[in-house]
Parts: C-alpha cells; structure tokens; sequence
C-alpha cells in the first residue's frame, strides 16, 4: 500500500472534465446523467484500498441522505494487478450493498482519473451545477478529518462542502488534500 496526499490542479470554479463509462449497472454513465441534481460528489476510489474502504459507509450515507446530490464513485485502478477491483467485483460490492452509490464506474485506461488529477482512493472532486446546465468544481479535499483508515470521523468536511453548494454558496473550507492509496495506473 503506497499513501499518497491529492494534488490536483483542477481549481475551484474550473470546469469539470465529462466522461463516458460504463457503470455496473449495465448503463454508460456521462456527467449530463446527473443533470437533474444541482450537485455531483465524483470520488476516485476502488475496492481493495482500506483508505477506499472506511469511506463507504460515509459515501453510501451521502447517497442515501442528500436527494440532490449524486455520489458517483469512479474505479481507475489496474484490475489485471489488482484483481479486486476488477468489474466483477465492482460489481459484487454493489449487489451485497458494500457500496451504494447512485452510480460505480469504470475508468478502465484511467482517462479520467489523469483528466481531474486524481492521484489517490479515494480523491473526491465535488461538483456544482451551473445555470447552463455545465458542471464546475466546488470542492476537492478531504471528506473527513480521519486520516487513516482506523481513525474515527469527528467532523465531516464533504457534508459541510454539500451543503454550502445545495444552498448557492461558496465552498469555505478548505483542510487540504485527500489522502489514500495511490492509484494502480493501468
């Protein structure tokens, strides 16, 4: 396991690069899909991580508590090196409801990952719908203050980001970067 802090160069304000991938649900998945929600919480992440790991439970509450805000979960990782987060089992997370977001895709060139400057998992990018309908970034940081994947979660910055982007406000938080395994480039 190689620990590695974010460090994208995608800004606030920046458009957000689309995509087209296929998702385990059998649909290809592009940013437009998710045009009805004034919010979209893309989050580079994979199965075998533990960093990926301790954040499920907190990205499955996100989709289930916020109606207008998608959690799309975006595997890049080598699945011919690391077998675990092959599409199979992407999709076994889903169906025992390991993972439950409105969408699991897969980046398998990892085109994506490398188009928002993702570099660890997870490595959250959250969206904001304009009023032209495009996406543009609000906020990329860390999700929670536990750095490590046995610490317990006091505050949690990705709600407090949802929140302030579900209202029309500017995101003012800013605890630094996403830390988790590096990403298994393909």
């Amino acid at each position: 396991m190689v620990q590695a802090d974010s460090d994208s160069d995608l800004a606030r304000g920046d458009p957000a690069p689309d995509f087209d991938l296929p998702g385990v649900d059998g649909d290809t998945h592009s940013l437009a899909d998710f045009g009805d929600n004034s919010a979209v919480l893309v989050v580079f992440t994979c199965n075998h991580c533990p960093y990926a790991q301790a954040k499920f439970p907190l990205l499955n509450r996100i989709a289930a508590e916020y109606d207008d805000c998608a959690v799309v979960g975006i595997n890049p990782n080598d699945a011919a090196e690391y077998s675990e987060d092959s599409f199979e089992k992407m999709r076994e997370y889903v169906e025992s409801g390991e993972v439950a977001y409105d969408a699991y895709l897969r980046d398998q060139t990892a085109v994506v990952a490398e188009a928002y400057g993702a570099v660890c998992t997870p490595d959250p990018f959250l969206l904001r719908r304009e009023g032209d309908g495009q996406f543009t970034l609000a906020y990329h940081g860390r999700l929670d203050d536990a750095l490590d994947p046995d610490d317990e979660a006091t505050e949690y910055y990705i709600e407090d980001a949802i929140d302030a982007v579900l209202a029309g406000e500017d995101v003012a938080i800013d605890p630094g970067p996403s830390r988790g395994c590096s990403i298994k480039w393909p």
